[in-house]
């Protein structure tokens, strides 16, 4: 099923190892050690933009054992429905991942780019508002508020994501917008025009 996106696949992992060594770099010039705190990145309500993440997500979801899907499967649905009634009762949602269990993520390997870049400190040149700032995690200012602010550039990430994007939509020919979480992505019906590409 998943063949035919090889190619974007293979281009995709080969961005998450750069953004990994560019992260590991910067933490560790920071001494910074993200050691699972009670303000834990998977119970932050992330949306995830891409379709070629979403696929990839999915691939690794479909290799897991068919009781660990059932699993994952029932917890997603469980995180839909509490985030629903925190956001209709005017509450920001913090609800763990379902990938998440046993304090580790399942599918780590197939992470969206934002579980990896997510902690530190950072900047973006946006197009129109010049460079965007972005400051690091509760954890990293617990461990690291004092430091001088050390460049971690996430702009040419995000210029190959969009690239890769692009491209495997003029594949699939596919327009339409994409905003889901990753609970939303494991178990939520596709629109419309995404349902013949699974």
């Amino acid at each position: 099923m998943f063949d035919q996106y090889d190619e974007f696949f293979n281009n995709l992992m080969s961005l998450y190892a750069k953004m990994d060594q560019a992260y590991d770099e910067v933490a560790e010039a920071y001494d910074f050690h993200c050691s699972g705190c009670s303000d834990n990145c998977c119970l932050t309500r992330f949306f995830h933009h891409t379709l070629v993440e979403f696929l990839f997500l999915r691939k690794g979801f479909a290799d897991l054992d068919e009781d660990v899907q059932e699993e994952i499967r029932i917890r997603a649905a469980d995180v839909n429905e509490k985030v629903k009634q925190a956001e209709d009762s005017g509450n920001v949602p913090r609800i763990m991942c379902p990938l998440n269990i046993n304090g580790l993520c399942v599918l780590y390997e197939y992470r969206p780019m934002i579980c990896r870049l997510h902690g530190i400190p950072h900047e973006f040149a946006h197009p129109i508002k010049n460079k965007i700032l972005g400051p690091g995690c509760h954890e990293f200012e617990a461990q690291c508020n004092k430091k001088e602010y050390m460049a971690f550039n996430r702009t040419p990430f995000y210029q190959q994501m969009a690239l890769i994007e692009r491209r495997i939509r003029e594949k699939i020919g596919i327009n339409d917008k994409f905003k889901k979480t990753v609970a939303q992505m494991l178990v939520s019906t596709l629109e419309t025009n995404l349902d013949n590409i699974l």
